[in-house]
């Protein structure tokens, strides 16, 4: 039994089985696939919702093998993980020094509501239904879309409320 506790491959634990190089590409291609979808077709409304936590869940899955191969060793996984956190913070910084990048990496706002009619093809672009939308309405404060000077569906996926005056 103390053998086993002993019995450690040190070599196998530290030494990369593949090349650090292919597993920074693998890292780089995959993030910027899954960055690109996740950018350009998914934008939640609020907070996550089951099916967003379930597409995060099945993309890291999906996407496992595709990123790392196969690999046995702690270090290829810290690399791995560096990877994906300087794209991330890579993306972060573009984005906060170049305004062409914000427009690429970030979505634009879009009007759900002017002047308290609701914009149903803003909504339907942003698969938002009017049930949902009340919703988030009253999370801010608001009971009827009548009393809504402009409602915004901001990047982050949460709504901005401006009420008309006196309301």
């Amino acid at each position: 039994m103390n053998r086993l506790l002993l019995d450690i491959d040190w070599n196998k634990m530290f030494v990369p089985s593949m090349s650090l190089l292919e597993i920074m590409i693998r890292g780089t291609l995959t993030y910027w696939f899954c960055f690109l979808y996740i950018r350009f077709f998914r934008r939640g409304a609020g907070q996550l919702s089951i099916g967003d936590l379930l597409l995060i869940t099945l993309i890291s899955d999906a996407s496992q093998n595709s990123m790392a191969g196969e690999y046995d060793s702690v270090t290829e996984g810290c690399v791995l993980v560096g990877v994906l956190v300087f794209w991330d913070v890579a993306i972060n910084w573009l984005g906060f020094r170049s305004v062409l990048f914000r427009k690429f990496g970030s979505p634009d706002p879009v009007l759900l509501i002017k002047d308290g009619i609701l914009q149903r093809q803003n909504m339907k672009k942003e698969l938002i239904s009017q049930t949902e939308l009340m919703g988030m309405l009253r999370e801010e404060g608001v009971d009827n879309a009548d009393d809504v000077k402009t409602c915004y569906i901001e990047e982050s996926g949460k709504i901005s409320v401006v009420p008309k005056a006196g309301k």
